[in-house]
């Protein structure tokens, strides 16, 4: 598939992980790429393995005035040819019981992978229109699917999906598509730093919660552990994230990785109550 237009297209979180492996590729493909990064030496890595096409910018997606800056860059840059997409890829992952988590990290969760892609999106959505191009939420098999412990980060993923269905249908009239991509386990160093933030987590809720969940927790780290040992490369999710902003006729969901795939049948064919069983006889929880 060819670029027409050197097509220019903004990729949040673009540090490392999905976000940088999707900068690499459609620069590769011939897009201009605005790559949002947090600091200036991620950029830096970026463009050592880029063309002159991928510009580094510094993005923080709760910031509205960082938002601002990068939007008064990509504006000047496209002129009148505008943006023609944008991928909504920043994100973190907040693991913790639902009784534990403190309400600060859950807000904190739900700012940066919910609000801060309705930010960023609002901000750069005439320039999409200019263009009439297309929007690219990075979703997670966790939007259809919840697992104990994951819930705070289900949660924003569930409502990243919502978000989604939403704005696909308030923008088509203007021949913007709208699409979300639904990864399983994929080898990004976002699962490294949840693991770190929720064994500080752990070290901070009082002596009866760790000592009321740390059954579950130990069950759940075990399977999480293996899962990411299987993890596939961020790469897979960049094709996905290209035929998204490529094809003539897009999904509107893209399910990645086998893991994702099964996980999204077995929620469409049991109840709840089965997949409840499921789920404890695989993860080996308490019950």
């Amino acid at each position: 598939m060819s670029i027409e237009n050197n097509r220019a297209v903004l990729i949040t979180g673009a540090s490392t992980g999905i976000g940088a492996a999707c900068a690499r590729h459609l620069d590769r493909l011939g897009f201009t790429v605005f790559a949002g990064v947090r600091k200036p030496e991620d950029g830096a890595a970026l463009q050592q393995s880029s063309s002159d096409r991928l510009i580094p910018l510094i993005l923080d997606v709760t910031d509205r005035s960082s938002i601002q800056q990068s939007h008064a860059i990509v504006s000047e840059r496209v002129g009148t040819n505008g943006l023609y997409g944008l991928v909504n890829n920043a994100g973190i992952a907040v693991a913790s019981p639902l009784e534990a988590i403190p309400i600060p990290d859950l807000r904190r969760q739900l700012e940066v992978n919910v609000i801060s892609q309705v930010a960023v999106t609002q901000q750069f959505l005439p320039l999409i229109r200019q263009a009439r191009g297309r929007i690219v939420n990075m979703g997670s098999i966790a939007g259809r699917a919840a697992m104990p412990l994951m819930g705070p980060y289900s949660a924003s993923k569930f409502a990243l999906e919502a978000i989604t269905d939403a704005l696909r249908l308030e923008v088509r009239q203007w021949g913007i598509h709208v699409s979300i991509v639904e990864p399983g386990a994929i080898a990004t160093p976002i699962w490294a730093k949840s693991s770190a933030e929720a064994a500080h987590r752990e070290v901070t809720v009082g002596a009866e919660l760790r000592r009321l969940y740390e059954p579950m927790v130990a069950a759940v780290r075990k399977v999480v552990d293996e899962a990411t040992k299987r993890a596939i490369p961020p790469d897979v999710v960049a094709k996905a994230v290209e035929d998204a902003l490529i094809a003539p006729r897009p999904k509107t969901r893209y399910l990645v990785g086998l893991d994702a795939k099964v996980r999204a049948l077995i929620g469409q064919v049991l109840s709840d109550r089965l997949l409840d069983r499921l789920l404890i006889k695989v993860l080996k929880l308490p019950h």
